[in-house]
């Protein structure tokens, strides 16, 4: 049998979007992977009045995963404290089919702002290994408190320079 390759791409994030990035971080798995979520992840209109006045500003480019057509996660560029960030969240019904990689390459591709930064809780392995497969290079660490996990947290930091 030939496995199908998906048609993922990214569009421009709009509103109706965050419902259902609000629905994918209420999986308590996928929350306690990401681990630096919010403190309530069932606070349905904090999570979209949060999101939504980030979806008009210039320096955010906050983009909506399709998998052959259907949302399956999302992915952003912001600037925290003068350095350029990038962030995804994946469906977790699509975890594991290099989604996120295809995403982060192609976000890269839009985004020229270089250095560029991504962070991950020390043992969420596959979201260290989607930026390792994106050619960001592991430069430091640093200690966080999780909500999804009521504890400080190490994160691994990854540069791309």
């Amino acid at each position: 049998m030939t496995r199908m390759t998906p048609d993922i791409h990214l569009r421009k994030t709009i509103l109706s979007d965050l419902d259902y990035f609000f629905t994918f971080q209420l999986d308590e798995e996928a929350n306690y992977m990401a681990a630096f979520g919010a403190k309530d992840p069932n606070d349905k209109e904090s999570y979209i009045q949060k999101y939504a006045k980030f979806l008009d500003d210039p320096t955010i480019h906050m983009r909506t995963i399709l998998v052959n057509g259907v949302i399956a996660g999302s992915i952003a560029q912001f600037v925290m404290h003068g350095d350029a960030e990038v962030t995804y969240w994946i469906d977790k019904a699509y975890w594991g089919q290099g989604i996120a990689t295809a995403a982060l390459r192609q976000l890269l591709s839009e985004v020229s702002i270089r250095p560029v930064f991504g962070r991950a809780v020390f043992d969420n392995i596959g979201s260290q290994r989607v930026l390792e497969k994106c050619g960001f290079v592991k430069v430091g660490t640093d200690k966080g408190f999780a909500n999804a996990r009521q504890a400080e947290v190490e994160e691994v930091i990854y540069e791309l320079p």
